[in-house]
This record gives structure tokens, sequence and C-alpha cells, in this order.
């Protein structure tokens, strides 16, 4: 993954990002919203869902962003939310969102690479999402998701195919590299990691990935 390239794209882009979750309720905004940002709520809600009960639970979020769902996550319940995003703006943003939603105290949020960063401890659910679009190595990244996780990993894929992702290829180009995905070479991935189960949900635009561990 060229990582100075798309944490660049993704500290540059941080305030935008923070935004798509909290826009106007206008005309234009629901259009965007519902064909280019379905996904995002979706899997937002699949997520939140996911991770029921989560009272008590720790919960890792790689690639956290603004930390929405991971506060969401410690306003429910969560006794320990950790963050972790490469981009800075992102967690400056998330440290904020956190303190405004009155979760501080039960949420962590740190700058640094997944890959060079040593997790001590296992947590009972981990959240990838919007992050395996720019993973060029998927299997490794995968892999140590799955080694620090208890109960259930959660993962989004972009779908490869279609006009939709045509589209995103072309708006990303020249900003960092996209990695896209068809369902078979997803149950392939997935088929050498030793899951309890692994249930691979298409929506709109991504595949929703759950991994079940016990």
């Amino acid at each position: 993954m060229p990582i100075n390239r798309t944490s660049d794209f993704f500290d540059m882009y941080a305030h935008g990002f923070n935004a798509i979750y909290g826009n106007k309720n206008n005309l234009l905004n629901n259009f965007i919203n519902n064909i280019f940002r379905k996904s995002m709520k979706i899997r937002f809600v699949k997520v939140i869902e996911g991770c029921e009960p989560v009272e008590g639970k720790s919960v890792m979020d790689i690639g956290c962003g603004p930390g929405h769902i991971g506060i969401s996550l410690a306003k429910n319940g969560a006794g320990y939310v950790f963050g972790i995003d490469f981009a800075e703006g992102m967690i400056e943003l998330a440290k904020e969102n956190a303190k405004l939603a009155g979760v501080e105290q039960r949420c962590e949020f740190i700058l640094g690479d997944f890959m060079l960063t040593d997790i001590e401890n296992k947590f009972d659910y981990s959240i990838v999402m919007g992050v395996m679009d720019y993973i060029a190595e998927p299997a490794e990244f995968i892999e140590k998701v799955l080694s620090v996780t208890r109960s259930k990993a959660f993962f989004s894929f972009p779908e490869d195919g279609g006009v939709l992702a045509w589209q995103r290829k072309l708006r990303y180009k020249k900003r960092c590299d996209l990695v896209m995905y068809k369902r078979e070479s997803l149950n392939e991935l997935f088929s050498g990691f030793k899951c309890k189960d692994v249930s691979i949900e298409k929506i709109s635009r991504d595949f929703f990935v759950t991994a079940f561990m016990e």
C-alpha cells in the first residue's frame, strides 16, 4: 500500500469525510447520499447491529477516520474503543468527536499504520470499513486483523465491475491507488483463514464480510 500517497489524500480529505456523516438534508445531498454513499450508510448500520451485545465489550476500528462508528459503539455501551488511522487530520477529528459525544474516557485514537503497530491485546470486535480498498496485499492484512479478534471481524470490500466501479477508479486515479474485488476472489481469499464461519453479503457498491472467530 502506498502509505504516503493514501495518508496524504485522507489527511487532506478529513473534514470533508467527517461532513459526510452529518451533511444537510437537502435534495442534492439526498441524491448524492442515495447514489454514492449508500454503502457507507448500510455498512455503518450493519456494524452497529453486528456488534451487539456491545455492553462492556472491546472494539478495534482500523482506519477509524473521524471515529463515528467507534464513538457510536461507545455511546451504546462499549467498554473500550481503540481506533487507528494513518491520517493525522482524521485522528484529530476522532478525538474531538469523542469529546463532544462525552465518551472520550472510553475511546483511544492513535495515529499510525496498523501493519506496523504492535497490538498486544485481543478485541471482541474488529472493524475494517473503507480500508481494504487501499491494501495491495490483503491476505497479510486480514491475517493480522483476525489474529487480534476474539469474536467477530467486519470488513468492507469495494465491488469490481460495472459503471460505478469504473467511475470510482477514474475519480481516484490521481488521488490514490484502489484495489477492487469480485465475490469469487473474496471466497478464495477467506478460504485461507481459520475462521469458524465467513459471511459475504453484497451491499450497494460493496461487499460486507463478517468473519466469525467463535
